[in-house]
């Protein structure tokens, strides 16, 4: 497997060591900001958006176990390294239990340096891991967003339950399908339903399956997801408006590990990574007696939460492009671009739909914009936002002249002399009104 390099942050008050770290991690690739304390290190958390950090846990103004504490309070599943000298056993078993990804002894071994580092990079993400299989569909440069990667591909390698939570449109079920193929299960199945979106009399059969005969219009046997799902992982969509009484029969699924169809009195077996989305607040939903406590435990063991698209604004000319380069594939043709001015309207809307509703305005932008170019008044309507720009006052008398003259000619059946005595203008200049708004009145002679 090939080395990652990545973004690190060296955290030191002695200047010389700053700089030898530095050197030692810039000639295995990586891309090193260095700073002197850890002030400036949570400056940078933001600027720098590092995949791990390197401190010296003895520092002036605030040392490695404060810092420890500051960043993961900003960034749980960011990886911090302490920097220790020999006999601070005491100090690094206190760091260990704040959560210290590991810890480096001086003098620093450069080989072991490395080590760590790479270490760090594959648990919380490398810059050569753009291309994984997160960022297949999932675009991003928002530190919000970043975040909730690192530890999506934390929680991927286990079968521990993952609830994801966002408004509608943020992309919950690309998320469930990037842990799914980033975990053990990938070579097998992963299946979806929507439990919003099935009538609730069918929906515990689509879940658990049904006998034959097990009630009117039963006529055959029916395999249940969970059953079809088997040794792969399930993702439930919108977990917020299943029915009380099948929470409880999933609660028992989840409990004893087997299914019952309905209408038989035999359990199946059945080894399922459950993956629960939802646009609710499922917390609301307990205290309103809509939702079991018991369930929302069993499912909500990681929590993810998608920020809508109004939290992480920098990822919408990402999003843009990425949408332009797979309309412009399935229509066999160049893509488009937008003006600057019109993505500027782009980045500046609010999207309450989020992450689809962006697709579906860049969608109907390439559709009706008959140049390469989108102009601003195309995002406008996809918008819904009438044109409030006003017209230049050349442009304004243009078009005054041009309605003007339409009227006159369809009035006149496109007779220029009567046209021009209405106008009262003389025939020579009425011809030149008609050149300079490219207005043919042979289109309004009558037929």
């Amino acid at each position: 497997m090939a080395m990652p390099s990545g973004k690190v942050l060296l955290v030191d008050d002695d200047p010389g060591l700053l700089r030898l770290l530095s050197l030692r991690l810039r000639s295995f690739g990586h891309e090193v900001e260095a700073v002197g304390s850890g002030n400036q290190a949570l400056a940078a958390l933001d600027s720098f958006r590092p995949q791990t950090v390197i401190t010296d846990l003895r520092m002036e103004d605030m040392d490695g176990i404060e810092l420890l504490d500051a960043i993961h309070r900003r960034q749980p599943s960011l990886p911090v390294m302490l920097i220790t000298a020999h006999g601070t056993i005491p100090e690094a078993v206190a760091a260990t239990h704040k959560g210290a990804f590991g810890f480096l002894t001086k003098p620093v071994d450069k080989e072991f340096l490395h080590e760590q580092v790479v270490k760090a990079l594959r648990v919380y993400g490398s810059s050569e891991f753009e291309h994984d299989v997160f960022t297949v569909d999932i675009v991003t440069r928002s530190r919000l967003m970043e975040d909730v990667l690192a530890k999506a591909r934390l929680v991927a390698r286990s079968d521990t339950s993952v609830l994801i939570t966002g408004e509608s449109g943020t992309g919950k079920e690309l998320l469930a399908k990037a842990i799914h193929r980033a975990s053990p299960r990938v070579d097998q199945a992963f299946l979806a339903i929507n439990c919003g979106a099935i009538p609730e009399h069918l929906l515990e059969s689509e879940l658990f399956g049904h006998e034959k005969g097990a009630f009117t219009g039963a006529t055959r046997s029916h395999t249940g997801i969970f059953q079809s799902a088997d040794k792969g992982t399930l993702l439930l969509d919108e977990i917020g408006d299943m029915p009380l009484d099948l929470q409880m029969k999933l609660l028992r699924v989840l409990q004893e590990g087997e299914v019952r169809r309905v209408g038989s009195a035999n359990s199946i077996s059945i080894d399922v990574r459950l993956i629960s989305a939802t646009h609710h607040d499922l917390t609301a939903r307990l205290r309103e007696r809509r939702f079991r406590e018991d369930l929302y435990y069993r499912l909500n063991v990681v929590h993810l939460e998608i920020p809508p698209l109004s939290k992480r604004k920098e990822d919408i000319p990402l999003l843009v492009y990425k949408f332009l380069q797979q309309l412009a594939e399935s229509r066999d043709e160049p893509p488009k671009l937008y003006s600057p001015e019109a993505m500027e309207l782009l980045v500046s809307a609010d999207w309450p739909g989020n992450v689809r509703h962006l697709y579906n305005a860049v969608e109907r932008n390439v559709v009706l914009s008959p140049a390469r170019v989108i102009t601003p008044r195309l995002v406008q309507e996809a918008l819904g936002k009438p044109n409030t720009e006003l017209p230049s006052f050349s442009e304004a008398r243009h078009e005054f002249a041009r309605n003007y003259l339409t009227q006159l000619l369809s009035a006149t059946g496109g007779n220029v002399t009567k046209a021009a005595r209405m106008a009262k203008r003389n025939r020579t200049d009425f011809y030149k009104l008609l050149s300079r708004t490219n207005i043919d009145p042979a289109v309004f002679k009558n037929k």
